[in-house]
């Protein structure tokens, strides 16, 4: 004998139809977001880009969606790379953003390295992360009375070396990223290094550091980028023209009364091209470095 249950929902009511349209609802939703934020996303840069193409009198009376008349009128690029002065400005920021990046790896590596490797005997490293962590948390601008008596003291106003001190300063992210890969290498390999005789900054340099190769490159995009973008630092601490960065460059073409808008934006781009070039090459090794980092 053979027993017929009823649906819960009824007698006529198909299993997994509710399911199905909700479902398809998210997925809608999902995707409608996406291109909203993509469309957020570009419309900027696209808006930046045509006008970097525009004469002055078109960025004036035209329209920010307005396209040129002429797409080929480098006029404005020229200006932008000769007026603002655009070698000097990406040199300077070179010289800024490899010392500061190649500082922050040793620094940061080593840091992780202690607090990680030696528990017993480094007593203070419990302190340390408070500080760094306190240190990271007050606002820069609320300091900078402070900061910029302490670098003019030292005698690094209007040279390179003051944007330089600064970027090498409170750093907890690249500390918190070398921390995770350290924390994954296992203990036995500096056992055995030691063993052989290798002393602690033999097993960091030979040892610890060549493993640490996906997390160095997670903090150079990070404090590359950061570096690169950087106004305020540049801006207030090295004023002088012939120091200037490739982020100050543009504020030339910014006047009292006005501002020659379609010159910034073609400075822009090429601002912009740089660093777009080096995240399309390296995007693989920023994922790769937080997703390690997530589950080490």
């Amino acid at each position: 004998m053979t027993t017929r249950t009823s649906s819960p929902a009824g007698p006529g009511t198909r299993p997994g139809r509710g399911t199905g349209l909700l479902g398809g609802a998210l997925t809608a939703g999902k995707y409608v977001t996406l291109v909203v934020m993509s469309v957020a996303t570009l419309l900027p840069l696209v808006v930046v880009f045509m006008t970097s193409f525009k004469t002055e009198r078109e960025s004036a009376n035209g329209g920010p969606l307005d396209p040129p008349d002429n797409l080929f009128n480098l006029s404005n690029y020229q200006l932008a790379f000769t007026q603002g002065h655009m070698l000097t400005a990406f040199a300077n920021t070179t010289v800024i953003l490899v010392v500061s990046i190649a500082g922050t790896v040793v620094i940061g590596s080593m840091t992780a390295y202690a607090i990680d490797r030696f528990r017993f005997r480094f007593r203070l490293r419990r302190l340390v992360i408070a500080g760094f962590l306190v240190a990271a948390l007050v606002p820069g601008v609320t300091t900078q009375v402070a900061t910029f008596q302490i670098v003019n003291y030292l005698g690094m106003f209007n040279t390179r070396w003051a944007p330089i001190a600064l970027y090498l300063g409170t750093d907890i992210i690249s500390i918190i990223i070398f921390l995770q890969f350290v924390r994954a290498i296992p203990v036995s390999l500096d056992e055995a290094a030691r063993l052989d005789g290798a002393s602690s900054l033999r097993i960091y340099r030979s040892v610890i550091l060549p493993l640490l190769k996906p997390a160095i490159a997670t903090v150079v995009i990070i404090k590359g980028v950061a570096v690169y973008n950087d106004f305020y630092v540049p801006f207030l601490y090295m004023p002088a023209q012939d120091l200037g960065v490739i982020s100050t460059s543009l504020f030339r073409f910014k006047g009292p009364y006005g501002a020659h808008w379609e010159i910034i934006c073609a400075g822009a781009v090429l601002v912009i091209l740089p660093t777009l070039l080096v995240f399309l090459f390296l995007q693989r090794f920023i994922y790769n470095g937080f997703a390690r980092g997530a589950t080490k």
